[in-house]
């Protein structure tokens, strides 16, 4: 049995952001969740997973190329398709399977960069040497092709730059990821958390950047079910980091801004989340 798991959610640049911040605010406050048992990356998550997991200070973590150059492709989303997308993940009444297949099939059919610059351009940001072979690491993905949900570790035979890639691939905004033949999007089109894979750990942390803005940024329904079983901490951005991530969640430009305001939320919500994390 896992002891403790950190779970981090999607939420874009500023999501990636936001939780470097309040690992560094919490870290500060005499509460690291840096060292837990299991760590569970989705989209955003994924990428501030695998470079906590590899080892990395959260303060040197937040160091990492936000903004983008003359090398990076532009981000053009596919308005028309994407917002069918919005649609369809807003539509509760709708079978989950058949919704993340006709998401699916859009995200195969959008108009946006090219796979191999949107690769490489996130590849150069994170220092990843591959897999962290003392650390349990999970990255969800879900499949383009049948929609169905996928989970990769260090056995998974996947490298984890192209893991991290299709876990980061918003529909409609980047490209599918190529997998062993495969496409492969967006963690979060499954959930904004996918945090039942932390069944089982003692305690569990969720760091949700979209909880307080999409309706599947933290489904209830995972979070009850962890509580049910194990101690659980939800956390999510605050009034004052909400007002400065602003509400482009893709905005490098408030990459500095959201870690400046996230840490100081992680040390103010320290005794909170010790409460958890420390019993």
């Amino acid at each position: 049995m896992v002891e403790t798991a950190l779970v981090l959610g999607a939420g874009g640049i500023t999501g990636i952001a936001w939780q470097l911040g309040l690992l560094i605010g919490l870290k500060e406050a005499g509460v690291d969740l840096t060292d837990a048992g299991l760590i569970v990356g989705t989209s955003a998550g994924s990428v501030t997973g695998s470079l906590i997991a590899s080892g990395m200070d959260p303060v040197d973590a937040a160091k990492i190329e936000a903004r983008f150059g003359a090398d990076d492709p532009p981000i053009r989303p596919d308005w028309a398709r994407g917002s069918e997308v919005f649609a369809l993940l807003s539509d509760s009444s709708r079978d989950p399977a058949e919704v993340r297949a006709r998401v699916g099939a859009l995200a195969r059919a959008a108009a946006v960069v090219a796979e191999q610059p949107y690769v490489e351009s996130l590849r150069r940001r994170l220092p990843l040497a591959g897999w962290p072979p003392e650390r349990r690491l999970l990255i969800t993905a879900v499949s383009a092709a049948s929609g169905e949900p996928v989970v990769w570790d260090a056995g998974s035979g996947v490298p984890l730059d192209l893991a991290v890639a299709a876990s980061c691939a918003v529909p409609c905004v980047f490209p599918t990821v190529t997998i062993d033949g495969q496409p492969y999007m967006d963690g979060g089109v499954r959930s904004g958390t996918n945090a039942d894979l932390a069944t089982g750990a003692a305690r569990v942390v969720v760091l949700a950047p979209l909880a307080p803005i999409r309706m599947r940024g933290a489904p209830a329904e995972e979070i009850e079910a962890l509580r049910s079983r194990s101690a659980v901490a939800l956390v999510a951005p605050d009034a004052a980091v909400l007002e400065t991530i602003g509400p482009n969640v893709l905005d490098p430009a408030r990459w500095e801004p959201a870690i400046q305001a996230a840490t100081t939320q992680g040390r103010r919500m320290a005794d909170e989340v010790a409460a958890v994390w420390q019993r």
